[in-house]
């Protein structure tokens, strides 16, 4: 027996977001364009917040006076983020590494079009009248009572 997706509100979150990368960037090219842009805003994300908190520590021990604004977060939990960032930038140039190779991956246009035609069956347009009324069919909403309740 198929075990049921999770039902919690970040899986369901999840899901619909899988979904509309899937309908928006159908195809392997596009796919792999996305997912290195994604890693690469996430690279220089975390750099720049890894610039920030080295900065707000070396300001630290030359000045002992600290603003308000940085109170709430101590040198330890800095030191700690510190630490955990330089591991999510070195998984990530991990990522890099790997998208790389896929990069090398090209495919003629009769397999981008079956990518896309995988994707319409993997995750069709959750708008189109089709599935709505597929989805009322299948899920009791209060615009479509059941039969039962018309008579």
């Amino acid at each position: 027996m198929a075990e049921k997706p999770c039902q919690c509100s970040d899986c369901q979150r999840f899901y619909k977001e899988h979904d509309r990368l899937i309908r928006e960037f159908p195809t392997f090219k596009q796919q792999k364009e996305l997912n290195w842009a994604s890693i690469q805003s996430f690279r220089t994300l975390c750099s720049k917040v890894t610039d920030e908190l080295h900065r707000q520590l070396s300001e630290r021990e030359f000045n002992e006076e600290i603003s308000s604004e940085e109170k709430h977060i101590s040198d330890l939990e800095i030191s700690e983020a510190l630490d955990e960032l330089e591991c999510v930038n070195a998984y990530l140039y991990s990522m890099e590494a790997l998208m790389e190779r896929i990069f090398d991956s090209k495919f003629a246009n009769h397999i981008e079009l079956k990518f896309k035609k995988i994707a319409n069956e993997l995750s069709p347009d959750p708008l189109n009248l089709d599935r709505l009324i597929l989805n009322r069919l299948f899920h009791q909403t209060p615009d479509f009572p059941d039969k039962k309740n018309i008579n």
